[in-house]
């Protein structure tokens, strides 16, 4: 099968990353962008030289196969269901959608056309993500029994422009954030049973402290605060934390506890990170990494300095998966039950009582290091 054309709907700031790493995967063959703004789809397409559509044009276009859908979270569900309408794949930016009725939607649309549906976030295809999935599958540190997982800050009005949408329903640090730690405990751990939570927020309104609205409030209106336990099917509990409530912490982004030690796993909100290994005898390993090419640096961040980002990586895997007949890593079904733990999470905070899970899926398969060098031009 010859590559799969691709295209874009939503030329905002996301999208410079796809089109800058695009180029380092097999397959991804970006074709045209579009948005509803045609400047914004215009200069977008100047700037990485291809083509300017309308979203109309874009979705009737034969030379696209695969349509990303790179628009903000709320209209995540209308633009997929139309990408798939159109008769094309669809892979989306998380979340992919703001309700468990959305994605079986989205999953019935898919099937009765033979269609493929991928849902970012792939982080968890890192270096340090797939050492650490290699180090539990060897039965490095015994039976997970426990974990925690934390994801604390203090939210995103003091640096972006316009942070009203962070705080609706649809976002919050559970859905904004939530989403790079539960599809990394799904890499890790598998599908999960059911879900406890406390839910809150410390404060009614926002004040914006940079840009041209320093000084505006924002209303909040979705939890800031989520506190839940996750049992998964493996037995394993896992205590998630997601905080736009916290000023300073010395909490670690994620441990699992196993029969046998400690597995000390990096943010999963970035692909490479030290991995360590807390033993019985109390001593701590700095695991040496491996040779896995999505852990090797390659962007300057002005904050954390060298980092590993091979964001894409999900897409080439889906559209590789797509010409190879074989299952995504990124798939419909594991980016569904992850909205179905984040959801629940938030029920569970309305309710007071745990809340089962109606969605399952299995966990994706290893990306190894030959496996990730297949997916690279």
């Amino acid at each position: 099968m010859a590559n799969l054309g691709l295209g874009i709907i939503g030329c905002g700031n996301i999208s410079t990353s796809y089109l800058r790493l695009a180029p380092l995967f097999k397959g991804l063959d970006v074709r045209a962008v579009a948005d509803v703004n045609m400047a914004a789809a215009t200069a977008r397409a100047a700037e990485f030289n291809v083509k300017a559509q309308s979203v109309d044009d874009l979705l009737a276009n034969p030379d696209v196969d695969v349509v990303i859908n790179l628009t903000i979270p709320d209209a995540h569900f209308a633009v997929t269901k139309r990408i798939l309408e159109a008769g094309k794949h669809a892979y989306s930016e998380k979340p992919l959608v703001l309700s468990l009725e959305q994605g079986e939607t989205l999953r019935a649309l898919a099937a009765s056309k033979g269609l493929a549906v991928g849902c970012a976030p792939d982080t968890f295809l890192g270096g340090a993500h797939q050492q650490a999935r290699a180090l539990l599958d060897e039965g490095k540190i015994g039976e997970i029994t426990a974990g925690c997982a934390a994801v604390l800050n203090h939210g995103m009005e003091h640096w972006h422009p316009n942070p009203d949408f962070f705080f609706l329903p649809g976002a919050g640090p559970m859905l904004d954030l939530g989403p790079y730690y539960v599809a990394n405990l799904i890499n890790l751990l598998g599908p999960v049973r059911r879900v406890g939570a406390l839910t809150s927020s410390a404060q009614a309104e926002r004040t914006i402290s940079n840009g041209p609205r320093n000084g505006e409030t924002v209303p909040v209106k979705t939890p800031t605060n989520i506190h839940a336990l996750l049992e998964f099917h493996s037995g394993a509990t896992i205590n998630l934390s997601t905080s736009w409530d916290v000023w300073h912490h010395k909490r670690g982004h994620f441990e699992l506890y196993g029969t046998e030690g400690t597995l000390y796993v990096p943010d999963p909100n970035f692909f490479g990170g030290a991995v360590e290994i807390g033993h019985k005898d109390g001593s701590l390993e700095a695991v040496a990494p491996w040779d896995h090419p999505f852990g090797v640096p390659n962007q300057e961040h002005p904050k954390h300095g060298a980092l590993a980002n091979y964001r894409t990586a999900g897409l080439a895997d889906m559209v590789q998966a797509l010409m190879a007949g074989r299952d995504a890593r990124c798939s419909l079904d594991r980016t569904l039950h992850g909205v179905d733990v984040m959801m629940a999470c938030l029920t569970s905070g309305e309710s007071g009582g745990f809340v089962t899970l109606t969605t399952t899926c299995t966990r994706p398969e290893a990306l190894g290091i030959n496996e990730a060098r297949a997916l690279l031009a």
